[in-house]
């Protein structure tokens, strides 16, 4: 397995946990996407 170390930069409330919390889950990561209101997110 190959680590690649990537930086997400935006504004606050512009969805940076939300595009993370799907990368992991698309790249099977996690097996399911964390909800930043429901305080269950990976970051």
């Amino acid at each position: 397995m190959t680590t690649i170390n990537i930086g997400i930069v935006a504004h606050v409330d512009a969805g940076k946990t939300s595009l993370t919390e799907r990368i992991l889950y698309e790249t099977n990561v996690i097996k399911e996407v964390g909800r930043v209101d429901s305080g269950n997110t990976q970051t």
